[in-house]
């Protein structure tokens, strides 16, 4: 809607609530889910049976509270490893592939272009089958042909690994390109002229001015490795990460500890994601 063209009562009041609804359909959810992990009853739902803490500390036999729910908190454990080493591999790969693709001009550049943009397209589920497929394939190939055992192209945290960082880096890569297509050369050239390895210049010069975009960068790839879920759930092993826990937990029914904990991804994924936004607003 642009400010300038004038605008019946009615429309603005049209408009209004349509935004007001649009958010309110977006938060009640959340809102609704928050409220519950607060509620003292066996089940998430009404009536309100009073305020408690219970579904967060108590270590009791008919309430486990979540930092007393040994599993849930090794499945936290475990994806936060994973994440972990997704963020460090997207980076750095995200960080070559965007001055690969900005400062290089190579024979079938738009092509393998086209190649780095693939795995956004393609559904996570069919992403993880096929890195199934491929690394099983693999692991019974040197089993039978040489008898050795590759125990990490089975499922495991391994592929999982794998497997997020096959479409997350490509994400880190848009993200710090994105800057670095910004950046003015000619203080590379200064600093080459004043006595600068080319090395030495990208290092103290270019690199900083993508700081802000690297660390955008990563906080993204941990929030979606964190939260990814059909990637994952083909490529899992015995250590599960925290999204396929919540989920076999959910076959069997909700419960307010698993308000809580959602609970707690929500302010933990919100405070990251404004971090991400705060860190990338730093001077161009």
């Amino acid at each position: 809607m642009t400010p300038s063209i004038p605008q019946s009562k009615s429309f603005r009041v049209i408009y209004g609530s349509y935004v007001t609804l649009f958010f309110i359909y977006l938060l009640l959810p959340l809102i609704v889910v928050a409220v519950f992990a607060f509620n003292d009853s066996q089940f998430p739902s009404l009536p309100w049976g009073g305020f408690t803490l219970d579904w967060f500390f108590n270590s009791g036999d008919t309430r486990v509270g979540l930092f007393q729910d040994k599993r849930l908190l090794e499945s936290i454990w475990t994806s936060t490893y994973i994440a972990s080493w997704v963020t460090v591999l997207s980076v750095a790969v995200g960080t070559s592939n965007a001055f690969l693709f900005e400062r290089k001009n190579f024979p079938f550049k738009n092509l393998l272009y086209v190649f780095l943009l693939l795995p956004l397209v393609i559904p996570g589920v069919i992403l993880g089958i096929s890195i199934l497929i491929f690394s099983s394939t693999v692991a019974n190939f040197f089993e039978n042909s040489f008898g050795l055992d590759l125990e990490f192209l089975r499922p495991s945290s391994f592929l999982v690994v794998m497997g997020q960082f096959s479409f997350i880096a490509t994400i880190t890569t848009l993200i710090i390109a994105a800057r670095l297509r910004k950046f003015d050369l000619a203080l590379e050239e200064a600093a080459q002229i004043l006595g600068a390895s080319k090395l030495t210049a990208v290092r103290t010069i270019t690199l900083p001015y993508l700081k802000p975009a690297i660390i955008g960068a990563a906080i993204v790839s941990f929030l979606m490795s964190f939260e990814n879920f059909n990637t994952t759930l083909m490529l899992v092993g015995s250590d599960q990460p925290l999204t396929i826990a919540m989920y076999g937990r959910l076959r069997e029914g909700s419960t307010p500890e698993l308000n809580a904990l959602s609970l707690l991804l929500m302010t933990v994924s919100g405070a990251l994601a404004l971090l991400s936004v705060f860190v990338q607003r730093g001077k161009d």
